[in-house]
């Protein structure tokens, strides 16, 4: 003969109780990108690093062509800042007025994140904190050679972002001796070989910063669009944004990345 519950709403209790514990899920990542002038093909790039981070469900992008109009409001509605943008090269805007400077720092200082990708930090070459949050850019002796396939290795494997990740093969444009701050802590390297038209030495190619209460990724990898359709630049994308706004990664970034755009990770 059956036994029947004292309490028949134990299992409700229990379901509610077991509801009640679990975390609910982290909201996205606000991130704002700059866009619309670099001596990269931005125009191509932007919108391939929008579809990264809005795929993977742990994001909402928005892009503005003007990051030199930002104010302390703009940055309010935000987690993270992502530069595709830079001064290199002709005309186009060369310097950010003194409120957007200040703006942009306090933002940072007060507990968010700036992330750099490939050539977004190519500015402002005597705007000493902005070179101290970024870590390295391109110098006077900065250089590369033709586009080619490398490995890039991970130097420090109990960073948020690259904890559990394994090395990979991409083919980009590698740069070499970057104009480099003592602030940086890198990540990655890859290397750069003579054969190559390289320096004959391991290269940071992924770096962080902490400045403040904030944070700034470092992402040199990133060339064009073809590019950042790497597993390995995806990955390391969506975590380097998270990180930088948050100071966490979340569980599921390789399953997001790996989903994002249908497929699993090359």
């Amino acid at each position: 003969m059956p036994v029947q519950l004292r309490n028949a709403t134990l299992p409700g209790a229990c379901l509610a109780a077991l509801l009640a514990a679990t975390p609910a899920p982290a909201a996205p990542v606000r991130v704002l990108v700059f866009s619309g002038q670099n001596n990269h093909g931005w125009a191509e790039t932007t919108p391939v690093l929008k579809n990264i981070l809005t795929a993977s469900g742990r994001c909402t992008v928005d892009v503005t062509a003007h990051p030199e109009q930002c104010t302390a409001a703009t940055f309010a509605k935000y987690d993270c800042l992502l530069s595709n943008w830079n001064t290199y090269g002709g005309g186009g805007v060369k310097e950010w007025p003194e409120p957007t400077r200040k703006a942009f720092l306090e933002f940072v200082r007060g507990g968010h994140g700036f992330v750099v990708v490939h050539a977004g930090g190519t500015m402002f070459p005597d705007w000493t904190e902005f070179h101290k949050l970024i870590g390295a850019t391109w110098g006077p002796q900065t250089g590369h050679g033709a586009i080619h396939a490398f490995e890039v290795k991970f130097t420090d494997a109990g960073h948020p972002v690259t904890r559990g990740l394994a090395p990979f093969v991409i083919r980009d444009e590698l740069w070499h001796r970057m104009a480099a701050q003592p602030e940086k802590k890198v990540l990655a390297t890859a290397f750069s070989s003579k054969e190559r038209g390289g320096s004959g030495q391991a290269e940071p190619v992924v770096m962080v910063t902490e400045f403040g209460k904030g944070r700034c990724f470092n992402l040199v990898l990133g060339h064009d669009g073809k590019t950042m359709d790497h597993a390995g630049f995806r990955k390391l994308l969506i975590r380097g944004v998270e990180w930088a706004a948050t100071g966490q990664v979340a569980s599921d970034s390789d399953a997001v990345t790996a989903t994002a755009k249908g497929r699993l990770p090359e």
